[in-house]
């Protein structure tokens, strides 16, 4: 649906009629007022450009369904820019840019499509509309315009403001408002006042006929237009005959603000350059929201405000968010507000506070089978949180506590369904879970499949899966083949039955628009996983960690470590700390002297 209507372009003003005229002292209706329409996304766009000119035209693109008067600016000219940003958020129209890297055959088409009718050329811009188009009407307008100027030249309220500092032009342009919009104007540029009347001689075709050049243009002057009978874009046309001088004052007919999306937001990085392209969110009524990195998913913040805005519109701006699909998951991810244990929505970060992982390992109510099953719940997750304690100290990086929780057990026996693993219930694992959800402890459920595969096991899982702070572990040294028996071989699996598990697993994350999850790969030998260069890691959904899981002296277990890391796929690391199997065990200070340091410490 259409939030808004174009009411109609109010062409030049027709003469004053005349004194005897029998019209002349009839009362007349106020012009109808110029307006852009605006499109219903509802949905999120991905403008996925590094150019701040094509990414304006995009985002005109996105967001305008129609707009008879828009605004040009110039590249590179950054008080103009400014100035067009100011007058496009006051008048709601867009801005596109000309003499840069956008062809004048593109910025003609779009206004064509918007229907344009009415261009102010800021800056540099001047004389810069394409010929061959509707717009019958152009007014030259000095960069860095004063508020008085502005409005004498609109007709909308504007106040001047501080200077705008280097760097900082996008984040000024988003706060801009209307009514009484902020004349913008570059740091070390006096403002063009307003002179004593913009309603000066207009150019004839005697005094006019060679526009005012960009670098003269010190207050509103109308520019010729080509007559739409003898555009340039006629064949054979004669470029000097085309340039006849437009009529009408030099002051834009009355505007009105397109009504501004609902719950609609612009997302873009920190630093962004592309103002233009800002200048067009906010004259359609986007609120601007900066995304370190441009993943929404990985600040904290960002995830708490995207879920407080429930936006039903998202516009990405720059190629870091990722192409459609990608922004597209990554936002609906977000806009859930569910969070990580450590928070945010990503399970590894980077920058000055990564993220880290101290787990247990084991199932519960198993002493036998590891630490996590020597407690009951509540102490369980008491031990997990205090294990997790003794790396705070060692690092200036979030140290999240983690439960590894046995999900199917390697068994001696085949079992009533001959797999060789006993495949523990929902409910059984229910309470570990749920109480390490609340108390801000992670959990990946480990699979020990027998002669069974790990994708069949996995989705007897789903259910726990699909909450927010649960992933996934398969261990390859429990995998069978049709003729093995446990501890009479050492299991293995091809990389393909990975990559499938995976995939459903990234699948499933993202339908449910879930925060990312880990995926872990234990692993002793070069022979547990065949092909494992094509492991695949190229899942958004998905952080990958290889899990070393090499016991014994403290020589032994680095040769370990070392030979797995050796032609490894890009992935995450983690280091198994056995309790009474390592010769001896590392300390926590030792633990983080294994180069690299360990993204997950687990406890065996």
């Amino acid at each position: 649906m259409v939030l808004a209507v174009a009411l109609g372009a109010a062409c030049a003003p027709s003469p004053p009629p005349s004194a005897d005229s029998p019209s002349s002292s009839a009362s007349t209706s106020p012009p109808t007022a110029l307006q852009a329409s605006l499109t219903s996304v509802q949905a999120t766009t991905a403008v996925a450009t590094t150019d701040d000119d094509a990414a304006a035209l995009a985002v005109s693109q996105a967001l305008f369904e129609a707009a008879p008067v828009v605004v040009l600016a110039a590249s590179g000219d950054q008080a103009g820019q400014l100035t067009a940003a100011s007058v496009a958020v006051a008048v709601g129209a867009p801005v596109l840019v000309v003499a840069g890297s956008v062809a004048d055959a593109d910025v003609a088409r779009e206004l064509e499509r918007l229907g344009t009718t009415h261009v102010l050329e800021v800056g540099d811009a001047a004389t810069r509309t394409p010929q061959g188009t509707s717009v019958t009407w152009s007014l030259a307008l000095p960069a860095s315009a004063d508020a008085d100027l502005l409005e004498q030249v609109t007709g909308r309220p504007f106040v001047d403001g501080d200077p705008v500092a280097e760097g900082a032009a996008a984040t000024r342009v988003d706060a801009l408002v209307q009514p009484r919009t902020t004349a913008l104007v570059a740091a070390g540029v006096a403002p063009e006042e307003s002179s004593a009347d913009v309603d000066a001689p207009r150019p004839t075709p005697s005094t006019a006929t060679t526009p005012t050049p960009a670098a003269q243009v010190t207050g509103p002057v109308l520019v010729p237009r080509a007559s739409p009978s003898t555009s340039t874009s006629a064949p054979g046309a004669d470029p000097d005959a085309a340039a006849t001088p437009t009529s009408g004052s030099a002051t834009l007919p009355r505007t009105d603000p397109p009504e501004p999306l609902p719950d609609a937001l612009l997302l873009t990085l920190p630093g962004s350059t592309a103002v233009a392209a800002h200048a067009t969110a906010r004259a359609a009524g986007l609120t601007v929201l900066q995304v370190p990195g441009g993943d929404p998913r990985a600040d904290e913040q960002v995830v708490d405000a995207l879920a407080a805005a429930a936006p039903t519109t998202v516009l990405t701006l720059g190629a870091q968010f990722g192409d459609q699909a990608t922004a597209d998951a990554r936002v609906a991810a977000a806009v859930t507000g569910a969070q990580l244990p450590g928070g945010g929505q990503l399970v590894f970060t980077d920058g000055a506070h990564a993220r880290r992982y101290v787990a247990l390992y084991g199932t519960p109510g198993t002493p036998a089978l590891g630490v996590l099953g020597e407690q009951d719940v509540p102490a369980t997750i008491a031990r997990a949180q205090e294990h997790a304690g003794w790396y705070d100290a060692l690092t200036d990086d979030t140290v999240v506590p983690m439960v590894e929780i046995i999900a199917t057990i390697a068994s001696a026996g085949p079992g009533p369904d001959g797999n060789y693993s006993d495949e523990r219930s929902v409910d059984d694992l229910r309470p570990l879970v749920e109480a390490a959800g609340e108390a801000g402890v992670s959990v990946v459920l480990d699979l020990q499949p027998g002669r069974t595969d790990f994708l069949t096991q996995a989705k007897q899982y789903e259910e726990l899966l699909a909450l927010p702070h649960v992933g996934l572990a398969l261990d390859p040294e429990w995998r069978l083949a049709a003729d093995q028996v446990h501890l009479r071989q050492i299991g293995s699996v091809g990389v393909d039955e990975i990559n499938a598990t995976a995939a459903w697993l990234a699948q499933l994350t993202r339908e449910r628009h879930l925060p990312q999850k880990m995926f872990v790969v234990h692993q002793f030998s070069t022979r547990m996983v065949s092909d494992r260069t094509r492991l695949d890691v190229s899942h958004d959904e998905l952080a990958v960690l290889i899990h070393v899981d090499g016991q014994g002296t403290q020589p032994a277990k680095t040769g370990t470590w070392n030979a797995l890391r050796a032609d490894a796929p890009a992935v995450h690391w983690g280091w198994k700390n056995f309790y009474d199997e390592d010769l001896p065990m590392l300390d926590p200070t030792q633990t983080y002297q294994v180069q690299p340091v360990p993204d997950l410490v687990t406890y065996q």
